[in-house]
């Protein structure tokens, strides 16, 4: 006994080591339509146009976008550009090789990229990408201009920048320094070409702990609004992608549980009528 307790302590220990590593900035919850077909049917038009230049899919073919209400009609005209067949995989015509060359790492494939940013009890992928997609920054100090919060120094640009319109970012942490206060305030702006500006307050009489509060300001508040609703269909175009048939596991799943809890009352009442004459 002490052992099996001793074992699921570590487990849990382990549990909790994986979502601080995961930790850092907190991801907001992704907006539930991966059963609204106009919008994966939306999500797929956006990942075939920004995402499926660098990164492939490759274990989904395009014939299988029929299952969100596509015909190979619409497929071929919308969402093939290269001439192939409805039926080849979503591939892409750089090589892992070349990508490495000219990137300094392949860009991963993106099949089942929701379900790899899960953590078990915790965040969705759906929520890391949700997240993910609407906290990049202009930073200039960076090779391609560009920064995120949810992975910070990231080597991705921002693809959909003209789609989310120009906007700064203000982060203010509080942290302690080797002043005479103890603790000081660091306000740091980006704008909108990327350019940082930093503020140091001396703060005295705080008592708290370290934090790091953040702040978007858009300049083209319709744009931003559009960005938002097509990341969230992008976001649930992959989340669909990663498990095609999650909706028909969940409806079997049901039925499996409602067979099996009448198939307990026949068992119970057999069971009570066979032994009812045994002394």
């Amino acid at each position: 006994m002490k052992k099996l307790l001793g074992v699921l302590i570590f487990m849990l220990a382990c549990t909790a080591g994986a979502h601080a590593a995961e930790g850092g900035f907190h991801l907001e919850k992704a907006p539930a339509r991966v059963n609204d077909l106009p919008a994966l049917q939306n999500g797929a038009k956006l990942f075939v146009n920004y995402c499926l230049n660098c990164h492939a899919a490759s274990s989904m073919r395009y014939n299988r976008l029929k299952d969100i209400g596509l015909t190979d009609e619409q497929i071929k005209e919308n969402l093939l550009f290269t001439g192939g067949k409805v039926g080849d995989m979503m591939t892409i015509a750089m090589s892992a090789k070349e990508a490495k060359e000219w990137f300094g790492a392949a860009p991963p494939d993106l099949s089942v990229i929701a379900r790899a940013k899960s953590v078990n009890a915790g965040p969705s992928g759906a929520d890391y990408l949700y997240t993910y997609l609407r906290t990049f920054y202009r930073d200039e100090s960076r090779p391609t201009g560009w920064n995120n919060l949810v992975f910070p120094n990231v080597g991705m640009p921002h693809v959909l920048w003209q789609q989310q319109g120009p906007r700064e970012l203000t982060t203010i942490a509080m942290h302690k320094s080797e002043g005479e206060h103890g603790w000081e305030r660091v306000t740091t702006t980006y704008d909108v070409n990327g350019v940082a500006t930093v503020k140091h307050e001396p703060v005295t009489g705080y008592h708290g702990h370290e934090t790091m509060e953040t702040r978007f300001t858009t300049k083209d508040p319709a744009k931003a609004a559009a960005y938002e609703s097509d990341v969230a269909d992008l976001v649930a175009f992959m989340t669909w992608m990663a498990e095609p048939v999650q909706q028909q596991r969940v409806r079997l799943g049901v039925w499996v549980l409602i067979f099996l809890a009448f198939f307990t009352v026949i068992t119970w009442r057999l069971n009570a009528v066979y032994w009812k004459n045994v002394k």
